[in-house]
């Protein structure tokens, strides 16, 4: 995320500002580890998922994620052993705190977007409703769950580079449905940054002017326009 995705963290820190958050930055945090997961590295994983554990303790009410894979695999810790359960519960996806504190409200998106479950916070998190009811704050945009929207789009963590194939074959499944969608979305909003660049290439590759987007994204364009902050 920070490497590819650093726009979305400062969307990010910016809306939950807005919101009445305090953010505090944690300078000793280290990789989460999912990705060594996904590539069998379990021990990897771990080790990464201690040093966290260690540099989260004592720092703040609540770890925010504006990527599910991640948030998934943070969360999940705790049942590896003991000295991780606090640092899983403390774990939020950012659209479970910007829902839970109203949101405020924005400025005008007037917009027509399709919202993409990614499968790490729909199944694996349970977090289903926050991130439509954070897009909600946003007058005039409006929000489709599209059919299949709750399937996976075949990046599932490595599994785009390790099944090239299959994971083609299920993407092409979820362009499918974009392309019928009636009227065709402006954005396709997705809370995970493998999401993000699959769904994107895909869209690409089909030569659908249709652009992805993380949802707080969206969020944070709604407050800029609204004068709270510019970005």
């Amino acid at each position: 995320m920070d490497g590819l995705f650093r726009r979305v963290h400062e969307a990010t820190r910016r809306t939950l500002l807005a919101n009445g958050y305090r953010v505090v930055e944690v300078t000793s945090q280290a990789c989460c580890g999912a990705l060594h997961e996904h590539a069998g590295d379990s021990a990897g994983a771990v080790d990464l998922l201690r040093s966290n554990a260690v540099a989260f303790a004592d720092q703040a009410d609540h770890i925010v994620l504006n990527s599910a894979g991640c948030g998934a695999h943070l969360r999940e810790a705790g049942t590896r052993e003991p000295a991780l359960r606090d640092l899983s519960s403390r774990v939020r996806d950012v659209s479970e705190l910007l829902a839970a504190a109203g949101p405020r409200a924005g400025a005008p998106v007037p917009l027509d977007v399709a919202y993409d479950a990614p499968c790490h916070l729909e199944h694996a998190q349970k977090v289903r409703d926050q991130p439509l009811q954070m897009l909600a704050a946003i007058p005039e945009l409006t929000v489709r769950r599209l059919p299949g929207s709750d399937h996976c789009c075949g990046s599932a963590g490595l599994y785009s580079m390790l099944h090239p194939e299959m994971a083609r074959a299920v993407l092409d499944l979820k362009i499918e449905e974009i392309a019928r969608a009636v009227p065709l979305p402006t954005l396709v909003l997705t809370g995970n940054p493998g999401c993000l660049m699959q769904i994107g290439a895909g869209l690409r590759a089909a030569r659908l002017p249709v652009d992805v987007a993380h949802p707080v994204e969206l969020l944070d364009l709604s407050y800029a326009r609204a004068g709270f902050y510019s970005v």
